[in-house]
């Protein structure tokens, strides 16, 4: 069966389970990475925060071209497909009330999800559904470090009511340990795949190509490559996770 990895943005994907789409691929399974929030901006300026962001990634008015072209480089690198979907990034998305723009701080994308977005989750499920084949193994994140747009893409492929592979979201699986504890406590099976060398390589390469977003992270690509190998050594390869069924 095909398998899609739901990646919130560009570079998600590759970051959680670039190894393990690597190991896949190279096992004859055909992936996909469905990169969800890589729509352009509404016509407007920028936020102060969003402009921030930009500065930071080095990146012009032309930001999300460059971050889909990476995706693009980054998932050929993988040999994996890639499908771009029309929802902006939250910084750039704006009330379609009066205009002011959502979320403006690094705060507010770990904060409640907008009132103004509350029917997002059903438009992102309905285009999932449109084109998912029915045996395609679907994997969505599990939305740690509680980014607003993981947390919508998780809430889309839920309500899907269909089963589900959860990836944890890294680096932020790094950052809270105790979230994934709190799986098991809550009876969530994980499963283990090793990976090789050459899944690692494929892996670190697949993050490299998202060059904007090397300096949200690291310093530099060789501590972005030392960083995945003791995640990959301290998880024993990289892991999916689902809930135990109820009996």
């Amino acid at each position: 069966m095909d398998w899609i990895y739901l990646s919130p943005h560009p570079d998600d994907a590759a970051l959680s389970c670039g190894g393990l789409i690597a190991r896949q691929v190279r096992a004859g399974i055909p992936v996909q990475i469905w990169t969800i929030c890589a729509g352009e901006p509404p016509e407007a300026p920028l936020s102060p925060f969003a402009e921030q962001l930009h500065a930071r990634w080095e990146a012009g008015p032309a930001a999300i071209a460059q971050r889909r072209r990476e995706d693009r480089d980054s998932a050929e690198v993988l040999n994996a497909g890639i499908r771009h979907f029309p929802i902006p990034d939250c910084i750039y998305r704006r009330s379609p009330e009066d205009g002011m723009p959502l979320y403006t701080t690094e705060e507010s994308l770990t904060g409640p999800i907008h009132l103004d977005e509350v029917t997002l989750v059903q438009e992102l499920a309905s285009m999932f559904s449109t084109d998912l084949p029915p045996l395609t193994v679907l994997v969505s994140p599990l939305a740690l470090g509680g980014h607003v747009d993981h947390r919508l893409v998780r809430a889309a492929a839920e309500s899907l009511s269909r089963p589900l592979w959860y990836y944890p979201d890294y680096p932020y699986a790094v950052r809270y340990p105790e979230d994934l504890k709190a799986l098991r406590e809550a009876r969530w099976v994980g499963v283990r795949y090793p990976i090789e060398g050459p899944d690692l390589s494929a892996w670190q390469a697949s993050v490299a190509a998202h060059r904007s977003q090397i300096s949200t992270f690291w310093p530099d690509l060789a501590a972005m490559q030392a960083d995945l190998a003791a995640y990959r050594d301290s998880m024993g390869g990289i892991r999916l996770w689902r809930p135990l069924p109820v009996v």
